[in-house]
């Protein structure tokens, strides 16, 4: 997968997040939990393109980890609204399941630049 499906699926997975939260019941839980789902799936769209915009590998790498960190953030929060939305737990199933795969694609995206970081300057500190 290159750099352009990756931030058409990221931008995608934030877009039906959003889409999503439109349809739920306004409650005191779900305004809380879509606040932050909202601002954590748009956050690792917006964090992946400033990766790949990044200055050095280091850079790179320090902007996937917040991508990581915000991808595995918006699982927690699908699982949350799923407690509380029973109706929308299949559709909220499968934003979960794209969230997890773009989780294991930014994973080894972390990993392989580590090691080639690592191959490129072996006296690096990770």
């Amino acid at each position: 997968m290159n750099k352009e499906d990756l931030k058409k699926r990221l931008k995608e997975l934030a877009v039906r997040t959003a889409k999503l939260c439109i349809k739920l019941q306004s409650n005191t839980i779900n305004k809380v939990y879509i606040g932050q789902i909202v601002r954590s799936s748009s956050s690792s769209a917006a964090n992946y393109r400033a990766a790949c915009r990044g200055k050095s590998k280091a850079d790179f790498i320090n902007k996937l980890k917040i991508v990581e960190e915000e991808l595995d953030e918006t699982m927690f929060f699908y699982e949350m609204l799923a407690e509380f939305n029973a109706g929308y737990k299949d559709e909220l199933r499968g934003l979960y399941k794209e969230a997890d795969e773009l989780l294991s694609i930014i994973f080894s995206s972390i990993n392989t630049a580590n090691k080639n970081r690592v191959v490129e300057n072996p006296k690096s500190k990770i």
